[in-house]
């Protein structure tokens, strides 16, 4: 006889009714959807176990437990039964990030028992836009990274990581996994970057596409090469790319100190609609 409340991992053959829930916030949970659509509910092929929230039996949140711990619609009940189960666990791991009013109360609940945090950015402002101004030039030289060129956009993408988490992803496993991910961006199509001859001087990646969202990540752009407003027509050239081919609304989340690139994202059309928080470990 089911409680009026309970929490468990679910079962493969729920894949509908978390789409259900997931389609409930396209933008916010584009990163989680777009696993679940590729991958299901196996945890060993989703990378993490997708943790449901029922009230009555029926399926009302979600918490991704991969190695980020991500609430998903969830509510301040389903946070505080979400942080017990992750605290029995035990955390595996390496950031808590999401939406920022259920992300922080899912850490003021973890804090005691995991903290302290390397680093917490409680406030990172989540944008998005439908369509690239039409005063603002798409940079023709940014394109698709072709596969023969992994060797080229890695060490951007190793500098942008390192510049914006504070560790390198070639620490713990020596970068296979992280290594995975870029090859595997590449291989979809989803990489793009400028490029002066060998050396990629602005890149930027869809990170998570779904038929009704997708999510711009890594941006960067040579330190040597920033002030010239490569990010501004590269974005556009990304932005043209993700609208035409991939969904109706383009997201991203920046961090709230980083006021250039705030600057940039709203020069091609962003606009902030919520924000975001990040715990790091």
């Amino acid at each position: 006889m089911l409680t009026t409340t309970s929490i468990r991992v679910l079962e493969p053959d729920e894949l509908d009714s978390a789409l259900s829930v997931l389609h409930r916030e396209p933008v916010n949970n584009a990163f989680v959807t777009a696993r679940v659509q590729a991958s299901g509910l196996d945890p060993w092929r989703l990378g993490g176990e997708l943790w449901g929230w029922y009230r009555h039996g029926r399926l009302e949140s979600l918490c991704y437990a991969g190695a980020n711990l991500v609430p998903l619609c969830a509510s301040p009940e389903a946070v505080r039964a979400f942080a017990e189960r992750a605290r029995r666990q035990g955390r595996r791991c390496s950031s808590i990030v999401g939406p920022a009013a259920p992300t922080a109360a899912l850490w003021s609940r973890l804090q005691p028992h995991w903290g302290p945090a390397r680093e917490v950015r409680p406030h990172q402002p989540l944008m998005v836009t439908e369509s690239v101004p039409q005063d603002v030039a798409p940079d023709p030289f940014v394109r698709r990274v072709r596969k023969d060129e992994m060797d080229l956009v890695m060490p951007a993408c190793i500098a942008m990581f390192t510049e914006e988490v504070g560790v390198s992803p070639l620490a713990g496993d020596g970068g296979l996994i992280y290594q995975a991910r870029v090859a595997e961006l590449v291989g979809s199509g989803r990489s793009f970057a400028r490029f002066e001859g060998d050396r990629v001087i602005f890149k930027a990646e869809i990170g998570a596409a779904t038929p009704h969202a997708c999510q711009i990540q890594g941006v960067w752009v040579a330190p040597e090469h920033r002030g010239r407003r490569l990010s501004v027509s590269g974005m556009a050239a990304v932005l043209r790319y993700a609208l035409t081919e991939i969904a109706p609304v383009v997201s991203l989340y920046v961090n709230d100190f980083n006021t250039a690139a705030r600057a940039s994202y709203r020069r091609v059309g962003f606009r902030e609609v919520g924000a975001f928080m990040s715990v790091l470990f």
